[in-house]
């Protein structure tokens, strides 16, 4: 049975604001309005929320998805950060004094990655000169000079008590057990087993004569040690001196450059101190550095153990690039991705650290400027918001990690210095979250304390439409335009509800709406009209749409010329216009696309060749894949679907993106299955389902327009139309030219529910209904289909079964 599909009529597709309902000859009658109409609110708040300093004015902005605020936000807020300076670098060094707490650093925009430069480069040239210095050899000689003085002097003081022990008839021994005294009688030294034969009186002389030695002896030993640690002072003395003449140029040279900096300065003195207080470590650093190159890793210097890498310079900030104050859009924000981190290398079992590991986190990189982050995204990171809201509260950005902030720390880590925080924080979010928000959390409202509230649309009905009349009054009275009419205000009421894309309402993004109460008074002074009537608001919609639609003509253009292919005659198979929305900022207009099929032998099913290519959006590619279960529903309930098919954007070079393509596709392939050709006077908008249902698509009245366009630019047979989801009847607000064209039956438009109908008015074929038996009646699409996959599926069964006939022959003959 043939399903009968009621084209539109004129009054369908748009909806008239009748000027005879208003009152009022002019707009200039009409009270101030007083109440705030849809947006304005919210961008009041926003601009509000960004100029004021005062501490805790951060902002929540709140609304339905797609309401514009991360757009409008950010828009606000990076011509804001433009006119602000660009803030400080930070960078982190090294603490020689505790080395758990790592100096922060503050240096002037830029600054930071200059001196990270000359630092490393001072790095290296102590590499070189220190080692090099101990190698000299001046350092040698005089080092040689100290132990030899030593020497000299050791060997006169044991010259002495050698004298005074041979003046008491006693020998000095050295022994594995030190220095012991020997009697000497007739100058020869007696052995224990000599000194026993002696009588007793001799022996008790010589014990006395040994005793009295024994104090000089240990008198001695005692100088001794005391000019041994004198020659130990004065050669670390020497090796200070070596470093410090090697490194003092280095040193001074840097301090005369950053002299005005305490802190760099403070920093260069304590790498001198350092270097001094170590110099046993340096003197050996060519030997470490060799050691630590033969490892199969990279090392981590422990703490306490003198390194040449211990005087870098860990940049933190960095805004050598920037202009103006940062805007930072952070869509990930855990508690590390905000505050930042200390990194840990394992080695040998152990978690090894210092500073050069410390990483910033989101609110040091937007310290000086602007913080965005949804509000989901944040309450759902662990002790994530805890933590923005005490670098908020506290004015600091203090780094530790999520053991340390829960009292649970495990590891050793670093306490780096905090870092003071000027920031402006945006959190965007729904209605629902702010709301829980404010009345559970304190904070919050001590935070922020700006609340951005955004909506996209109005009901229209006889008090907004009055409101709205007011609005206009309101805005010609305050910026000294012309009043308008009642015709002027219906034109401007029903532009709104163009721009909102529905019937029944209207736009509440009021800043176009002024601009077209501003531009439309100036066209009435153009045409000398003293009060705007409906044909000046026309006139400043279509002068506003000349300035923008440059592309859209170029695109024309290209078409006319078959650049770009489109047919809007004839019949083709396989073959259908698409209509794709084409937004260029301040301007989004509808362009035709050729959308093609072809199907052939093989198992492959739906091949999309811009998912392929990865040209294809994932809700592009989710409508192509939902194809298959349409087919495989309609055509395989009793037999397998055998066979491939390829589908594409024809000259589509940028990714495809939305699903409202996705039912022309559908045509394409059943025309191409069914070898019946489909018209190309007519485009194809709208999804499809599963079951073949034809569901609402987005930018309806663009895309009706932009097909409008090209068939008019050809020339109007009065067959062209376009083809919608019957579900969008209410979101049209065609252009009067369109309306009066479809009045004239010059073109259609025909609101359709399933892929029966659209099939139907594209071939001119039934598209059939399944009988009892599993088939379609003879003569329509799906009859053509289902006997094409037949056919399809038998030559894959066919070639399979001589392809393993073969292969089962060569085998034996093998």
């Amino acid at each position: 049975m043939k399903t009968k599909v009621s084209e539109l009529s004129a009054g369908d597709l748009r909806r008239i604001c009748d000027p005879d309902q208003f009152e009022f000859k002019s707009t200039a009658e009409l009270d101030d309005l007083e109440d705030i109409i849809g947006q304005e609110r919210a961008i009041r708040a926003v601009s509000f929320g960004i100029d004021i300093e005062s501490p805790g004015y951060h902002m929540y902005a709140l609304g339905p998805a797609g309401t514009g605020k991360t757009t409008t936000i950010k828009k606000f807020l990076e011509r804001k950060a433009k006119q602000q300076p660009t803030p400080d670098d930070w960078c982190y060094v090294n603490n020689f004094e505790v080395r758990d707490k790592p100096h922060a650093l503050r240096l002037p925009a830029g600054m930071g990655c200059k001196f990270q430069v000359h630092i490393d480069n001072l790095v290296e040239e102590l590499k070189v000169e220190i080692p090099n210095a101990f190698e000299s050899e001046d350092y040698e000689k005089e080092q040689e000079q100290i132990n030899q003085l030593f020497q000299k002097r050791r060997q006169v003081f044991f010259q002495e008590l050698e004298k005074e022990a041979k003046s008491k008839g006693l020998a000095l021994l050295q022994t594995p057990r030190g220095i012991l005294l020997a009697p000497i009688i007739s100058g020869e030294v007696l052995s224990a087993e000599d000194f026993n034969k002696l009588d007793e009186s001799t022996r008790l002389e010589i014990n006395n004569r040994q005793l009295e030695l024994q104090e000089e002896m240990r008198e001695t030993l005692r100088r001794v040690q005391e000019l041994q640690q004198e020659s130990k002072d004065e050669l670390r003395k020497l090796d200070r001196q070596v470093v410090g003449y090697a490194v003092e140029h280095l040193i001074d040279r840097l301090k005369e450059k950053y002299g005005q900096f305490q802190a760099i300065v403070e920093f260069l003195d304590a790498i001198r101190a350092d270097l001094l207080d170590n110099v046993e470590a340096f003197k050996h650093a060519k030997e470490m550095e060799q050691a630590k190159q033969q490892l199969p890793f990279p090392v981590v210097q422990p703490e306490g153990r003198p390194d040449f890498e211990q005087y870098r310079v860990n940049l933190m900030v960095d805004n050598c690039d920037t202009e103006g104050a940062p805007v930072i859009v952070e869509s990930n924000p855990t508690y590390a991705n905000l505050i930042g981190r200390v990194e840990h290398q394992a080695q040998f079992g152990a978690l090894l650290t210092n500073f050069s590991m410390i990483k910033c986190g989101t609110l040091h990189r937007a310290n000086g400027g602007y913080l965005m982050v949804e509000a989901r995204d944040i309450l759902s990171k662990p002790l994530a918001w805890d933590g923005l809201k005490r670098a908020l509260k506290g004015g600091e950005v203090k780094i530790e990690s999520l053991y340390q902030a829960l009292g649970a720390i495990s590891t050793r880590t670093l306490d780096p210095e905090p870092i003071p925080l000027d920031i402006k924080v945006i959190v965007i979010g729904n209605p629902m979250l702010y709301y829980l928000l404010y009345n559970l959390d304190e904070d919050f409202r001590e935070l922020f304390k700006v609340k951005a509230d955004f909506d996209i649309q109005m009901t229209w009905s006889e008090e907004t439409a009055h409101a709205y009349s007011k609005f206009i009054g309101t805005i010609c009275r305050e910026e000294s335009l012309r009043h308008f009419k009642p015709s002027g205000v219906a034109k401007v009421i029903e532009q709104s509800a163009r721009m909102v894309a529905y019937q029944d309402k209207l736009v509440t993004t009021f800043g176009a709406i002024v601009d077209l109460i501003r531009q439309a008074s100036y066209w009435a002074g153009k045409n000398d009209h003293e009060l705007v009537q409906g044909s000046d608001v026309r006139q400043a919609i279509e002068e506003q749409v000349y300035r923008s639609n440059r592309i859209e003509e170029r695109i024309q253009e290209m078409i006319e010329d078959q650049t770009l292919l489109i047919d809007t005659d004839g019949e083709v198979v396989g073959q259908v216009n698409g209509i794709a929305i084409l937004p260029l900022g301040d301007y989004t207009f509808g362009k035709p696309s050729r959308i093609t099929a072809r199907t052939f032998v093989g198992r492959a099913g739906v091949v999309n060749i811009d998912r392929e290519t990865e040209l294809g959006g994932r809700i592009h590619n989710k409508g192509v894949m939902i194809l298959t279960g349409y087919l495989g529903g309609k055509f395989a309930l009793e037999m397998p679907m055998a066979f491939s098919a390829s589908i594409t954007f024809e000259q589509s070079y940028e990714e495809v993106e939305g699903d409202s393509a996705s039912s022309a596709e559908l045509y394409a392939l059943l025309s191409s299955l069914s070898g019946f050709p489909i018209r190309q006077d007519f485009a194809v908008t709208g999804s499809v389902n599963q079951r073949g249902q034809v569901q609402a698509i987005g930018g309806v009245n663009k895309k009706i327009e932009g097909f409008f366009n090209v068939c008019e630019q050809n020339g109007l047979t009065g067959g062209q139309g376009v083809i919608i989801p019957g579900s969008n009847v209410n979101h049209l607000m065609l252009r009067e030219d369109v309306v009066s064209a479809v009045e004239d039956g010059k073109f259609h438009i025909f609101p359709i529910s399933s892929i029966d109908q659209g099939i139907q008015l594209l071939t001119g074929k039934e598209a059939g209904e399944l009988m009892e038996d599993g088939s379609y009646p003879d003569g329509s699409v799906y009859h053509a289909v289902q006997a094409c996959l037949k056919e399809l599926a038998e030559k894959v069964r066919n070639f399979g079964e001589q392809e393993k006939v073969s292969t089962d022959g060569s085998d034996e003959s093998g």
